[in-house]
Order: structure tokens, then C-alpha cells, then sequence
């Protein structure tokens, strides 16, 4: 590359022109250029291949800027792969929101932005005052989810000439939060869609939301059991809650026996049967004969048996598997169930009275829309397909036995709550590795100073780079900074002559298209808090700018939070890339006046919250939730609650925040003085106070509760209004001076 000819005319002044006076100490930084002012030196040397080291660029700066589009974007980002039909990029190239689904007008869309924008600007300009990381809920998606989930199954039964029906449950354990809950009750109690409960609160939760559902809505209790669990799940037949109770383990039917005796009240039970048929993915560790849950043919005839013996088998109604979520194509699909409807109607044969075939969960969703059977992130089927593979399986099992068709029931919880959620938060800045920009004719005269091995590292670089050997170039640049290094260790090479080094081998790295620089993007979250399967199982989720989509993104980065762990990053991403397209921040970013950057993930609506920890002591985000509407931006934000405050997350760990306020109050009342308007112990305690109030995460300077304080003379506003107060409480430990 002709940039490299300046290096080695340089290094053969150095090494071969004796006339030259001897440099002094190297004194500081050497005249500088960059390295794109030093590839128009002339040179003998060809313009080498792209170096062999480095993958074919994908970087989004291949394309001229004048000719970028939102529609680029898209395909940048494969949105319509993993976000059909309910996010697409606008004309003004932020991310639109569609929450019916492909049945969404034009009009309907809603502009992401505008939400992130309701939610976080002040309430002085007509916002909520909300802080980022921020959950944004659409119930109509979660609504479109259930539907197309109903109707795929009521076009395959009625295609195949099936003489039952389909009704699905909610495993709650994918989201608890009181709204989804209430809402899939709400949405499914015309297709009396029940749910699924897998521990004691997980059940009260869901006898309580069903009580506003659908008569016929299942009630199923899966999970570990004792006999209180066992007795809550009776007592919701009690209360006309269509329950039946699961048996995951064998010892759990003399419980179910004994407490239903006790209660006087017969139960409608469940088995769980451990299938030979493996989902061989991260996800499938559930399924097979040696799956954490279920029981084995020899362990069902047993509970056969008993059930008679006690005069109980017509209690036996449902049978249930889960061959692992995520399956990934539809023949591991009809291959678990058709083994299942071979057990259904086995157990007819011996007289339980068996109604429901519970297929568990499983139904994918295609997290980076590859469609692929070969990933724990992809599925190779669409919703219908889906469908219509049980429904078959089932069918042709059970007309083969002349067994009457039972009703369908799955447990589809991811493919239902994951894209009706999306996490925003912001990137307030970007680092990247950089060194001195050093002009190639000063290369001599750093290396001057340097021990002989190293300045003999220096010769074979230079020679390398006249034969145009560009892979030995790197071999001897790294071999350059290694023993600069060991000689700074040993202190017999300054910092400046250190850098200077670094600078040379950087300029070789960029000279021959072997550097490329990852940029960091600080983001305002905690992976450990609101992406937890990241960090636990590598799940890789769709991140994303969510506006200037219309721009070409010149940069790559991978994603650092605020957590000081060094796990708490992102650096895979859908597509198997190590890093994303993003654009340059505005400004000095999100907090220092510049313009925000906005980042969604999109498709966490299932088990994310729930997973969430308090690494660091992050609470969760704000969460709002949102529908559609014919108003002037075409939506609603119909509830709005802030994260949890630095006061709640320490309470998690049994920290007292009160006390602990009280104990910087007699310390401040000991240590600082107040001034001469008597305002410094109110306005610094008043600041302390709103500290425990406050969230986690990182806010404006502006916004600062001290400079607030200062500004107000030891007040601060406390509303009644619960969206201002994380922890809900009347009192903010208010101290107003007197």
C-alpha cells in the first residue's frame, strides 16, 4: 500500500545514511499527520490485496451517505426478518411500531420515538418525567399475538376435518407482571384461553386474574408440589376454576389422594410424561428420559393403577408434555407429539377419562428472523405451520385408535409476551482504542532511543514493507510494541516513547486494512438487570437504533453498562456479528447537551423482568404501557410507573434506608457548617433525601438533586402523584429548613 513507502524511505535514512546527527532524548511528541495524509506519498510498492487477516467489511460506510434510506436500514438491521408485521422503520427513519400486526392501517403506526419522548421529556413540555432504561408495553401486540395464535389453530382444525377444539394457557412464569396477566385473561376469555401456574404464587396470582376470565379456561398447576400447593389447587376447583393438577413427580398423587379426601373435593389431575423424543438444542434439557421433570411409562402405569385402587381414575383427564422451548422445526414437532397421542390413547385404553392433550410449550420465535432449524435463536416455521403440524399429529394418532379427539391445549408463553415489549435505553458515550497520529519521517528518531532488539524489530518491519509482505508487517509491529513494552516495565523506555511506538503500529495496521476499531458505546442499563439470558445463556437478542435510520451508521460498536463487572457488555449480536452498526453520538452525548441515542431491544417480553437481578444494586426500568389510538400521534400511554429508587434496591437487601438517612444527618449535623444564609445543612440533606428516592441509573447534570436543592433553597417539590415516587410512599423524608 503506498502508504507504507514513506515507512520504509524513512527506516532507510535511519538505518543506512551515517551522516545524519544523532538524535537527542526523544522530548516529547513528534510532528504528527494522519494516516490518510501519508497515503498519497508516491510509491513503488503495489497496492496489496485486502489483507487476508481481516473479513470482507459489512460496515454500512461502504455505501455513499446521499445514498442512504430507511429502507437501507431495514435490511441494515434484518428488520423485517425478526420484526414482522410489528416494526418496520418510518419515511422519517425511526422505528414504527404496527400493533395489529399486518391488519395495521397506516395511520395506526406508532412512532417509537414519540413514545420514548411522552415518556422521558418533562412535565413542563408535556412529558412524564420518566428515566431511562425504559419498558415500553403495547397491549394490542400482546392482544394480535393471542389471536393469531387462536386463529392459526382454528384454521388447521377446521382444515383437517378435526372434531375438537383448540385452548390454550399462559405459563406465567415468561412474564408475571399484573398487567400481561390481566390482559391475556381479558384478550383470551372469548376463546377461553386459561393459565399456567408452576409455584405457589404463580397460582395465586392466576386464581385470582381468572376469576374475570372464561369459565372453561384451564387452570394448569405445573411445578414442584407440597401440600399447600396441592391444597390451593383444590380449593380453585372449589371456587369453579376449571384446575387440573399435574403430576411432574411420582410421590406427588399420594398428596393429591390425601388432601382432596381431606377437602372433600375431587380433583381433575394431569400426568407429565417424560418422552423419548430429545430437543437436542440449549433448550431441550428438559425433554428426554432423563428431563428434570415428568414421568416414565413404567412410573404412569403406576399412577394408573392407584387411581384405580382408589376409586379415582376418572379423575385422570389430561395428559401434558414439553419436549424444550425453541423447537426448531416442525418435524421435531410432530414427532414429540405423535409419540404423546400414542400415550393419550393408551391411557383411554385403560380407562382414565382423558379429555385434553397438553402439548407444553416450544413454539419458537425467530430472534434474528434467519428462519433457520440449526439455532437456538431461529425457527424454521411460521405460526400456521406450527398449527397445522400438532393438529395433524394428533389427529392421525387418535383416528388410527378410534380414540375420540381431544382437546388441544399449549403452552406457548414466549411466542405470546416477547414482542409485545421493548427495553429502551440510551448510549451517553463512546470510547475507542487510539494512539498518537505520528508523521512517518520522525519513525527514526523514535526508535533511536530503543534497546538494539527492538530497533532491529523496526529494520525487519521496514523491509517487509518494501517487499510488500504485509502479514510479516503485523509479525514484526506486534513483535516492536511487546518489547517496548517489557522495556517500559523495566524503565528503560518512557510513556512518550511508549505511545509514540503504539503510534507507529497503529499507522502500520491502518496502512495495510488490518485495523479496524470497535468503538465502545456506554449505555445507561445493566445487562445483568434487563438482559439477563445475555449474560446467563449468550441468548442474543435484536438491538437497535431506534431512530436516525434515515442516516448511514459509519460506526461499529459493541455495548458496555454501567455495572463494574466486566461481563456487563454486549459484543454479540443477531447475525453472528461482534458488533453493531451505529452512528456517531451528537454532541458529547446523551448527558452533556448533545443529541440522545436512543437503543432498543426488542423481543425481551418474555422472562427477562423476571430473571432480572440487582447486580450493583440496578433496579429494574420504567415501564409504560401503551395502545393505540386515533389521537393526533396515535397512541395512548394508559400507565406509567418509574423503576425502582436506590431506596428500594437496597431494601432487597435488607438495607433500611431511613436509618441509613439518619445516619448521614447526624453525621452532617457533626462535620459541615451551615453558611451564611444557614442553607447548607438543609439543601445538602434535602439532596441526600432525594438520592434514596431517586433511580439507580445515570441522569442529566441538570438534573442533579443537589444543584436542584441549591436552586430552591433547601426545598424540593414532592408530588401525591404515584408516577413520581418509585417506592409509591407519602413521605420523602422531606427536610425543609426552618
Amino acid at each position: 500500500m503506498p502508504a507504507l513507502a514513506c515507512f520504509g524511505d524513512a527506516a532507510a535514512a535511519f538505518a543506512w545514511d551515517s551522516s545524519l546527527p544523532a538524535p537527542g532524548p526523544f522530548s516529547g511528541v513528534p510532528p504528527t499527520t494522519n494516516a490518510a495524509a501519508a497515503f498519497a506519498w508516491d510509491s513503488p510498492l503495489p497496492a496489496p490485496d485486502p489483507f487476508s487477516g481481516v473479513p470482507p467489511t459489512t460496515n454500512a460506510a461502504a455505501v455513499d451517505s446521499s445514498l442512504w434510506s430507511p429502507s437501507r436500514s431495514d435490511a441494515l438491521y434484518n428488520i423485517g426478518g425478526w420484526g414482522a408485521p410489528y416494526f418496520g422503520v418510518n419515511s422519517t427513519g425511526n422505528i414504527a411500531v404496527r400493533p395489529h400486526g399486518s391488519a395495521t392501517l397506516p395511520h395506526q403506526e406508532i412512532d417509537l420515538l414519540k413514545v420514548v419522548k411522552k415518556a422521558s421529556d418533562p412535565k413542563f413540555n408535556g412529558g412524564l418525567d420518566l428515566q431511562l432504561p425504559l419498558i415500553i408495553r403495547f397491549p394490542d401486540v400482546l392482544k394480535n399475538r393471542l389471536e393469531s395464535l387462536q386463529s392459526a389453530f382454528d384454521f388447521a382444525i377446521q382444515s383437517q376435518g378435526y372434531e375438537s377444539h383448540y385452548q390454550g394457557v399462559y405459563p406465567v412464569k415468561c412474564n408475571q407482571d399484573r398487567f400481561v396477566v390481566e390482559d391475556i385473561v381479558k384478550f383470551g376469555s372469548g376463546f377461553r384461553f386459561g393459565l399456567e401456574a408452576g409455584s405457589k404464587p404463580e397460582l395465586l396470582l392466576a386464581m385470582s386474574c381468572l376469576c374475570k376470565g372464561s369459565s372453561e379456561a384451564l387452570l394448569v398447576c405445573n411445578g414442584f408440589k407440597d401440600a399447600e400447593y396441592i391444597s390451593l389447587a383444590l380449593v380453585a376447583r372449589k371456587l369453579a376454576l376449571n384446575t387440573v393438577i399435574v403430576l411432574e413427580q411420582e410421590e406427588e398423587l399420594d398428596l393429591v389422594i390425601d388432601m382432596s379426601r381431606k377437602l372433600a373435593i375431587r380433583p381433575v389431575i394431569g400426568v407429565r410424561a417424560k418422552l423419548r423424543t430429545k430437543h437436542s438444542g440449549h433448550f431441550g434439557s428438559t425433554s428426554g428420559e432423563k428431563g428434570k421433570f415428568g414421568l416414565t411409562t413404567t412410573q404412569i402405569l403406576r399412577v394408573v393403577k392407584k387411581l384405580e385402587q382408589s376409586g379415582m381414575l376418572d379423575c385422570l383427564q389430561l395428559l401434558h408434555f414439553h419436549i424444550g422451548s425453541q423447537i426448531p422445526t416442525t418435524v421435531l414437532l410432530a414427532d414429540g407429539v405423535g409419540e404423546a397421542a400414542q400415550i393419550y390413547c393408551e391411557l383411554v385404553r385403560l380407562g382414565a377419562s382423558m379429555k385434553v392433550i397438553d402439548i407444553g410449550g416450544g413454539l419458537g420465535i425467530d430472534y434474528d428472523g434467519s428462519k433457520s432449524a440449526d439455532s437456538d435463536i431461529s425457527v424454521s416455521y411460521e405460526l400456521d405451520e406450527y398449527a397445522a403440524a400438532v393438529v395433524q399429529a394428533v389427529r392421525f394418532v387418535c383416528n388410527r385408535k378410534s380414540v375420540k379427539h381431544p382437546v388441544i391445549c399449549s403452552e406457548s408463553g414466549r411466542a405470546i409476551v416477547s414482542h409485545h415489549s421493548i427495553l429502551i435505553f440510551e448510549a451517553v458515550s463512546a470510547s475507542s482504542y487510539s494512539s498518537l497520529a505520528v508523521n512517518p519521517l520522525s519513525f527514526p528518531y523514535i526508535v533511536e532511543g530503543l534497546a538494539e532488539d527492538a530497533r532491529g524489530d523496526y529494520r525487519n518491519l521496514s523491509a517487509a514493507a518494501d517487499r510488500g509482505e504485509y502479514e510479516t508487517c503485523l509479525l514484526y509491529a506486534d513483535k516492536l510494541k511487546q518489547k517496548c513494552v517489557e522495556q517500559f516495565k523495566e524503565g528503560s523506555v518512557d510513556i512518550e516513547q511508549l505511545a509514540a511506538v503504539d503510534g507507529i503500529c497503529d499507522f502500520v495496521s491502518k496502512a495495510i486494512g488490518a485495523s479496524d476499531p470497535i468503538r465502545t458505546y456506554h449505555v445507561n442499563l445493566s445487562v445483568f438487570t434487563s438482559i439477563p439470558d445475555f449474560w446467563g445463556i449468550g441468548q442474543l437478542f435484536p438491538i437497535i437504533p431506534i431512530h436516525r435510520l434515515d442516516q448511514r451508521p459509519e460506526m461499529r460498536g459493541i455495548l458496555s453498562d454501567l455495572t463494574c463487572d466486566s461481563d456487563g457488555k454486549i459484543d454479540k449480536f443477531i447475525g453472528g456479528e461482534s458488533s453493531l452498526p451505529l452512528h456517531e453520538l451528537e454532541g458529547d452525548g446523551g448527558f452533556s447537551g448533545g443529541g440522545r441515542y436512543y437503543l432498543g431491544m426488542f423481543l425481551g417480553g418474555a422472562y427477562e423482568e423476571a430473571l432480572g437481578a440487582v447486580h450493583n444494586l440496578f433496579g429494574g426500568p420504567s415501564v409504560v404501557r401503551v395502545s393505540q389510538s386515533d389521537g393526533p400521534h396515535s397512541f395512548a400511554v394508559t400507565r406509567a410507573v418509574p423503576g425502582p429508587s436506590c431506596g428500594d434496591v437496597l431494601r432487597v437487601m435488607q438495607h433500611e434506608p431511613e436509618l441509613m438517612f439518619e445516619t448521614l444527618r447526624h453525621r452532617m449535623e457533626e462535620f459541615v457548617h451551615e453558611d451564611d444564609h444557614g442553607m447548607a445543612n438543609a439543601s445538602l440533606l434535602n439532596g441526600l433525601a432525594r438520592s434514596f428516592h431517586n433511580m439507580p441509573y445515570l441522569v442529566a447534570s441538570s438534573s442533579c438533586c443537589f444543584d436542584a436543592v441549591n436552586n430552591s433553597h433547601g426545598y424540593y417539590y414532592c408530588s401525591d402523584d404515584p408516577a413520581d415516587s418509585a417506592s409509591g410512599e407519602d413521605d420523602q423524608w422531606t427536610y425543609c429548613c426552618a
